[in-house]
């Protein structure tokens, strides 16, 4: 998983421990998948852990902490346990995303019931909402070798996802350039528009059950 975040200011002390628990549980959710799917790998790699410390890269972290762009240790799985492959590789891959959607919309569930008349704990509720929104949506766009590009070859016919495969060795250099040249933020913040009010809507929904 690819991250982006800025540590510098005040916030940090809140920063560094909310975008742990959305690193932990966005990898933790792709190893247990694979687990489940037939796949020791994890296992033996010890990623089925909610110690951030078995899901943290120390240069993807020091890239982080100095260019605001990092990653997280990528799970091992091994596909081949799987009964079918290709389905087996688009759960793997969709499992983290939606782990950090369910954060999300539980902390945005939180806030909308004014439990914690806190100041402190209400900012970091926000803050844990806000990365794990943003690590879902950005996790899931169709360039190698975030999540998105795994699903999307999973959908494509053999040949088409053969063909984008191919670019896989050139994604990191892609998202480099889109970020620095503040391209991404084009394609992420209507995304985090449409998810964030689509949690909203829900969270509305299930509240007034309630």
């Amino acid at each position: 998983m690819i991250v982006m975040t800025n540590f510098l200011g005040p916030e940090m002390l809140l920063r560094i421990p909310a975008l742990l628990l959305a690193i932990t549980f966005h990898e933790y959710a792709h190893a247990r998948v694979s687990y489940s799917l037939g796949d020791p790998t994890p296992k033996w790699q010890g990623r089925l852990s909610l110690n951030p410390l078995a899901h943290l890269d120390p240069i993807g972290l020091l890239m982080l902490w100095l260019f605001k762009f990092g990653w997280a240790k990528p799970v091992e799985i091994n596909p081949n346990y799987y009964k079918e492959p290709k389905k087996g590789m688009m759960l793997v891959s969709v499992a983290g995303p939606i782990a950090n959607l369910l954060l999300a919309f539980a902390s945005m569930v939180i806030l909308k019931l004014d439990i914690l008349h806190n100041g402190i704990l209400e900012n970091f509720i926000y803050i844990l909402f806000i990365y794990n929104l943003t690590l879902a949506v950005f996790n899931i766009i169709p360039i190698p070798p975030l999540d998105g590009s795994k699903i999307l070859m999973g959908v494509l016919p053999a040949k088409y996802a053969y063909e984008f495969s191919q670019i896989e060795s050139y994604g990191p250099f892609i998202l480099i350039i889109l970020i620095y040249l503040n391209l991404l933020d084009v394609i992420l913040n209507p995304l985090m528009i449409f998810v964030s009010n689509g949690l909203s809507i829900l969270s509305d929904l299930i509240l007034l059950r309630f």
